[in-house]
């Protein structure tokens, strides 16, 4: 098996709501499970703060105001990290996170609130060594979303969405995937991506 030297990589997979980004970041953890003895990890995480979000902030009529949302999605994520990443990497494994810090800073930061504000709130959570976005068009993802629940989500805050995680890949901080294919074009191309990185780090 090979093993990674002394700390292990951290590497996030994002993308909008439909962009099959959790399907993607589950078979890429799978493919490189035993050579690079990756897991799989998400945001909200599996800690109280996370449960408590999954099941009270993200739906419905009563959502919580998105300063305090962004306060919760912060403080989950240092449970994460203390938790869960951390001890990962410590051991040498590859951890691919599905959604991180630009997720906050996506649909937040869609919502109004300052990006600036919402990395600061952030700015104790452990830098990805490595993140991709896989970038699928707006229309796309929200035709799918309506067949997979009754939720009908606003064209115009999936665009805003999409905006704010393009700004990070034209600073160079998400590399961008093209979503826009079959679901085994974009998992080569992510599988590509990802192992030429860790090639070469």
């Amino acid at each position: 098996m090979y093993s990674l030297q002394k700390r292990g990589k951290f590497i996030v997979i994002e993308g909008l709501d439909g962009s099959g980004k959790t399907t993607q970041a589950r078979l890429i953890a799978a493919r490189l499970s035993l050579s690079y003895n990756a897991i799989y990890t998400a945001e909200p995480s599996q800690g109280k703060i996370g449960t408590y979000i999954r099941e009270a902030c993200l739906f419905g009529e009563n959502r919580l105001l998105s300063t305090v949302e962004a306060l919760l999605f912060a403080a989950d994520r240092i449970e994460h990290v203390e938790s869960e990443i951390k001890p990962a990497l410590a051991k040498g494994r590859l951890v691919l996170s599905d959604r991180y810090v630009y997720s906050s800073l996506a649909y937040q930061g869609s919502e109004g609130l300052s990006t600036a504000w919402i990395s600061e709130i952030n700015k104790h959570a452990l830098k990805p060594d490595f993140a991709v976005f896989i970038d699928v068009f707006p229309e796309i993802v929200l035709q799918r979303l309506r067949r997979r629940r009754s939720v009908m989500e606003n064209l115009e805050t999936q665009r805003k969405v999409r905006e704010i995680y393009l700004q990070y890949v034209e600073k160079g901080e998400l590399s961008r995937i093209n979503g826009n294919r079959s679901m085994k074009e974009v998992a080569e191309d992510l599988a590509a991506t990802v192992l030429s990185f860790l090639e070469n780090h």
